[in-house]
């Protein structure tokens, strides 16, 4: 089974995805892609592959759950949700989901380098909330493999996806050992050829893709 998640953050994110689906877990889409394309974006890519909804969900409860619900009416598998809102809307979220049996994965630290500011410090805390409220994995860096060690002490068998390989310098292979299941992988496979630049990813990945 593939263990990676491309992020779909460009124009012609459906020629792409249509080409590298045999080889993905899941698209992930974010607000740029949404905001340009409308919410029939999910729709079209979710008769292709998985597809997350990358929302970051941060507000109160009843708001948040609502964008949840736009996102799996669209058709999308699973949404994430920022951990430091808080239990009250991280519930909320959860609860919402089981409706649709989709998945919530809560952020608890960004791979960029402002997540070393304000989350780092708090992001064991959040990986137990998310735990606590029944969250089907969290957000976890792979540009600090370290850091997917640590919370993943904590998160146990909820999964661990990680951002941040490639362009941002994270590499999957030391990600999936250090104890991911997924990676995310955005502008190292979107930028140029896309079928071969996954091929070149999954080959970097060799002795763990597919396991």
């Amino acid at each position: 089974m593939s263990r990676l998640i491309v992020a779909l953050d460009c124009e012609n994110a459906l020629e792409i995805a249509k080409k590298i689906a045999d080889y993905v877990y899941a698209f992930k889409v974010n607000y740029p892609l949404v905001l340009k394309k409308g919410l029939s974006i999910i729709e079209e890519l979710s008769d292709i592959s998985k597809v997350i909804a990358d929302f970051k969900i941060a507000d109160v409860p009843h708001i948040s759950s609502q964008i949840a619900e736009c996102a799996f009416n669209a058709g999308a598998n699973a949404v994430i949700v920022h951990a430091f809102v808080g239990s009250d809307t991280l519930s909320s979220v959860v609860r919402l989901s089981k409706n649709y049996d989709g998945e919530v994965y809560a952020v608890c630290e960004l791979s960029s380098e402002g997540g070393k500011e304000f989350m780092m410090p708090i992001s064991e805390k959040l990986a137990e909330l998310a735990v606590k409220t029944g969250c089907s994995g969290i957000v976890a860096p792979a540009t600090r493999v370290e850091r997917i060690k640590t919370l993943r002490k904590i998160v146990g068998n909820l999964k661990i996806i990680s951002p941040g390989v490639g362009a941002q310098g994270g590499k999957a292979l030391e990600a999936l050992k250090a104890g991911a299941d997924y990676v995310i992988v955005g502008r190292r496979i979107i930028k140029g050829d896309a079928l071969k630049n996954i091929k070149e990813v999954i080959k970097e990945m060799e002795g763990l893709y597919g396991n």
